[in-house]
């Protein structure tokens, strides 16, 4: 449950395939809860690489651009590493998360003795979720299944095999597999004591002012009003969205707009101020937040904001 609510409350994240066992659909259901209907569930197969092609078989109708693969058993996955991940995957290369191997590793010989120390460097552990452009991923477990190739033990095994290139990007310590009753006792107790401790909730406050000057439109909020000036700034100048940018960055201390988008730089001349809200939720993303409601007030005698409310509001949901 821990786990699907992290990928279904992502932005990012549309279609959420799950694979179970055949006995397991009123688990599932239970687990889910509120999000039953907005799951895809399969029947897995016998492994996990036979799961997760069934599983990318159930998508093909959606034809994402991108998938993620992900063990149920890491449910300590934020929304940071999911970004990472999605960032990386290009059009015909995928994602791994992963951590360098911290511990010294020693390769056991047939009589139980240590035979040898086997360097670390360059070694990583491999997590989850695993990213790839979703039709050269399905190709390549459809060929794999095909040619009767079972030993995958995660997708960039396959990816590796199918000759499809795997950028490595940082993973989190806290992204553990859950593998031992020991792992299971542990998980349970860290869940508890979160749902005990109140709550992180934070609030930002943002403002901003501009001056008008010659034009014909004012962008408010994402939407062009036509009116005889325009709001004088380095980008748009977009007063609403400035300030909600401002806010955003304050519920995690990351500074103001100037301290990312300085009007110096000439790269941000006529910019438009998404760019700027996308890049602080993207922060606050990083931090565990997550933006439960925003409020934007604006005061202006001209022009008429009221029934331009809806636009704007679907601008901002976008």
């Amino acid at each position: 449950a821990h786990t699907l609510d992290i990928f279904l409350s992502h932005p990012l994240i549309g279609p959420v395939v799950v694979a179970i066992h055949a006995d397991d659909a009123e688990l599932l259901r239970r687990a889910a809860g509120a999000h039953a209907e907005r799951l895809i569930t399969v029947i897995g197969g016998p492994s996990r690489q036979a799961s997760v092609r069934l599983g990318l078989l159930a998508l093909r109708d959606q034809a994402p651009e991108k998938v993620l693969v992900h063990d149920a058993v890491r449910p300590f996955v934020d929304a940071g590493l999911i970004d990472r991940t999605i960032e990386a995957i290009g059009e015909r290369h995928g994602a791994l998360p992963a951590l360098p191997v911290a511990d010294t590793l020693k390769r056991e010989s047939a009589t139980g003795m240590i035979d040898e120390t086997v360097s670390r460097a360059g070694l990583h552990a491999a997590q989850t979720p695993q990213g790839f452009p979703f039709w050269p991923l399905l190709a390549a477990h459809e060929k794999a299944h095909h040619l009767g190739k079972t030993e995958f033990t995660d997708d960039a095994a396959i990816a590796e095999w199918a000759q499809i290139p795997v950028k490595i990007v940082p993973g989190s310590p806290d992204n553990v597999k859950l593998t031992w009753a020991r792992d299971i006792a542990l998980a349970d107790e860290r869940l508890s004591s979160a749902q005990q401790r109140f709550p992180d909730i934070r609030t930002g406050n943002g403002y901003d002012v501009h001056a008008f000057e010659p034009g014909d439109h004012v962008t408010l909020c994402g939407v062009a009003i036509p009116y005889d000036r325009k709001l004088s700034g380095h980008s748009d100048a977009d007063v609403g969205l400035h300030a909600l940018t401002d806010a955003l960055l304050a519920t995690c201390g990351a500074g103001d707009i100037g301290t990312h988008f300085p009007p110096s730089d000439p790269q941000w001349k006529g910019a438009a101020s998404k760019i700027f809200v996308e890049h602080a939720a993207k922060l606050v993303r990083e931090r565990g937040g997550r933006i439960a409601n925003a409020d934007i007030t604006l005061i202006c005698e001209a022009p008429r904001v009221g029934p331009h409310r809806a636009a704007m509001t679907e601008a901002l949901s976008a």
